[in-house]
């Protein structure tokens, strides 16, 4: 799929399509690759993925890893010698340390050459594999090859630098912001972290959700802000229609108890919740009108306002239809929560549980995040 001269973008789906698309570009690639990964796991895939690295050392080519200390805490360091003895480089982001614990680099990025790169919310664990029916959790990725992935090359060189968590040093000498808006136009790259500012992609969704007739998003993990929320139930009261899709099954309880405490309102709203039924859904994907946006991000407090995440908007074009259909196809495979349904399913403990759910991850999260983050050293 082709939407400009010299860029073509490719949907994958699941981890039967993404997997062997990724390393067959590290096998392919001839000068450079760079993976940034929030999870990464000692398994047989996680091998796989390191003798595709090692042997593109063995090209000559320079190879560096980044991997999230937190997401991959169960992977040792020894792990990466075979990659280091081969000449590849890897570091942790953040190492862990109990005052700064909380704030994480959940982007999934893999560059090779500059001008291939995969984007998505896929990680590096057997729980991926499969078609996301049968077996392994259902999510979503995007190839792109042509100029943007330059510019993701260069974001990723950014937080490689950061990746021992010296913020305040680096940017008194990098011009790096972790919250930016990058115009490459039909796409726009948004680059989210902590700190002060709005995330670049909730002001961009946001935008798009004021004159918005169609909304469909497909989501692991769903807690918006009070806005986003008015933003959405403002839209089926305007004449529109919203169309969510949520986690049935999810790898974190709290997170979906979080998520089921604003369906009643939501549903009064208008706005229409379906959840996944075969698998654990860890697919973002977002279809606002004629923009799409995919990525690392959720629609929660952590995504939106602590943690570094890595989104691409791309304003309409031929990339939207294959994006559409991916929503319709997971559609198929959902449970819709109606109104009633809902109302009389609800015992007076699952309330409580879901409101001490949405309590924990909206308010207490977060709050941890900005002590830790204010008491950085300067």
């Amino acid at each position: 799929m082709q939407t400009e001269p010299g860029s073509i973008y490719h949907w994958l789906r699941a981890g039967d399509e993404i997997f062997p698309a990724m390393l067959t570009a590290i096998d392919a690639a001839s000068q450079s690759v760079c993976l940034e990964i929030y999870i990464f796991e000692e398994c047989p895939l996680g091998r796989d993925f390191r003798e595709a690295l090692v042997r593109a050392c063995g090209r000559g080519m320079r190879v560096r890893v980044l991997v999230d200390s937190v997401g991959s805490i169960m992977l040792s360091n020894h792990f990466w010698e075979p990659l280091r003895k081969a000449g590849g480089e890897v570091r942790w982001f953040n190492p862990i340390a109990l005052k700064r614990m909380t704030i994480r680099n959940h982007r999934k990025l893999l560059i090779c050459d500059e001008r291939t790169a995969f984007v998505g919310g896929f990680n590096v664990s057997p729980e991926y594999e499969g078609d996301g029916v049968n077996d392994g959790w259902w999510d979503v990725g995007l190839k792109i090859e042509g100029p943007l992935a330059a510019r993701l090359a260069s974001s990723f060189e950014d937080m490689y630098t950061r990746a021992e968590f010296c913020h305040r040093h680096v940017t008194r000498w990098r011009k790096f912001s972790a919250k930016q808006a990058v115009m490459l136009p039909p796409a726009q790259i948004l680059f989210s972290g902590p700190g002060r500012g709005q995330s670049p992609f909730k002001r961009a969704l946001r935008q798009d959700l004021r004159s918005a007739k169609s909304v469909q998003l497909m989501v692991a993990y769903f807690l918006p802000s009070w806005r986003l929320r008015h933003d959405l139930m403002r839209v089926v009261h305007c004449g529109g229609r919203v169309q969510l899709i949520l986690a049935g099954q999810s790898d974190i309880q709290l997170s979906k108890l979080a998520a089921q405490s604003l369906y009643r309102r939501l549903l009064r709203a208008g706005v229409e919740i379906y959840e996944y039924q075969p698998q654990i859904l860890h697919a973002k994907l977002f279809i606002v009108d004629d923009a799409v946006y995919t990525g690392s991000s959720n629609l929660d407090t952590r995504s939106l306002q602590i943690n570094y995440e890595l989104m691409i908007r791309f304003a309409g074009g031929e990339i939207a239809g294959p994006a559409r259909e991916i929503f319709a196809e997971t559609l198929q495979r959902c449970r819709r929560v109606t109104r009633e349904q809902w109302r009389q399913s609800r015992t007076f403990w699952q309330r409580m549980k879901q409101r001490w759910a949405y309590f924990l991850l909206d308010r207490i999260d977060p709050y941890v995040a900005r002590q830790q983050w204010r008491g950085l050293p300067k």
